[in-house]
């Protein structure tokens, strides 16, 4: 699928709208949910989603962005399903995908997220980790108390799903050790932490709509490849992204010895630049440090190569889903949503 400039930006302002109301019908159902939580997970979670401060006070802060509940919702209407009735299976993957950001935070030592401190730096670890822990219990009841037919379909999809996001992290965490880890290797952690959720979302939505298996694994294998297009724009954005727009350090990616897939490509390449990277990767990153890693990812090919694979993994997505939905004009909100993540340039 070849798209114009127009069509770029036409995709770019219905995936807006698609996302700004996402956010309207289910943020509603996870303040809900949340709050039934007891005294202090609530704050955390409040706090996490932006909208309290540490001591409980209202805060007008951002929420995320709510690609994959969007995308839920988004399949339903590809299926001709009724969208109120997945807003529930909508916040059960809001939830699972924030359960992880709090845990991933804790992981990684990140300080920021979202333009502010992270929820185990103003909580503490063990805090923030059980108001993860209480954030993937959330998702599971709000799926086992929905009377909808599909939901105890979905409940398996999102159990499952977690069990790869949870393989895909230690996996992630293990590639930070190893002196050598291949781009097949990083691919299949990507695909396992990043894919997985966005094409579970997607295969929950089909059944919400009351779609057959077969729709359901072609809905899951676009929601994958788009996540793997969604992955590699992540990584380059963590190496290049605009700190005023990621909410993050310049380069924190690089500082944290991250072997992101840029990187892996960048030191696969057999070139001058991946020796140099390598050497530079083998002891701690000053700012300086950091320009001179950017340098060399890009010189070994590591930036064109993620966007160029990132273009493909795109490409694979719509063949998918054009086995669940033949007529691509009734996919445009998926087609929109897939096109602006992998569009991001910050």
């Amino acid at each position: 699928m070849t798209m114009t400039r127009t069509d770029a930006a036409t995709g770019g302002h219905e995936a807006a709208a698609l996302l700004e109301h996402t956010r309207t019908v289910v943020d509603p159902e996870l303040r809900s949910a949340l709050e039934s939580l007891p005294g202090p997970m609530r704050n955390i979670g409040m706090y996490h989603f932006g909208w309290e401060q540490s001591d409980g006070l209202p805060a007008a802060g951002q929420a995320g962005k709510a690609i994959r509940p969007a995308l839920v919702l988004a399949a339903v209407q590809a299926l001709n399903g009724d969208i109120p009735q997945a807003v529930r299976a909508a916040t059960a993957v809001e939830l699972v995908h924030n359960f992880t950001l709090l845990h991933d935070d804790v992981i990684d030592r990140d300080a920021t997220r979202r333009h502010r401190a992270t929820a185990w730096t103003v909580f503490g670890i063990p805090d923030a980790v059980i108001a993860g822990d209480a954030m993937q219990a959330l998702a599971l009841r709000l799926l086992a108390e929905d009377p909808h037919p599909a939901a105890k379909a979905a409940t398996g999809r999102l159990t499952a799903c977690v069990i790869e996001l949870c393989a895909g992290q230690q996996a992630d965490c293990a590639f930070e050790t190893r002196a050598e880890v291949t781009l097949d290797e990083c691919l299949s952690m990507a695909e396992a932490k990043t894919g997985a959720l966005l094409g579970c979302a997607c295969a929950m939505g089909a059944l919400y709509a009351g779609a057959g298996p077969e729709a359901a694994a072609a809905m899951d294998a676009f929601g994958r490849e788009a996540g793997l297009a969604f992955q590699l724009i992540d990584d380059l954005i963590g190496i290049w992204g605009e700190p005023s727009h990621t909410g993050k350090p310049a380069g924190a990616d690089l500082a944290a010895h991250k072997k992101s897939l840029p990187v892996v490509a960048a030191l696969s390449s057999g070139t001058a630049a991946a020796a140099e990277l390598a050497e530079l990767y083998g002891g701690p990153l000053d700012a300086d440090g950091i320009r001179r890693a950017a340098d060399a990812v890009d010189r070994a090919g590591g930036r064109d190569w993620a966007q160029t694979e990132a273009a493909d993994r795109m490409a694979r997505a719509v063949g998918h889903l054009s086995r669940a939905v033949p007529d691509l004009a009734a996919a445009g909100g998926l087609l929109s949503l897939a096109e602006y993540v992998t569009r991001r340039s910050r």
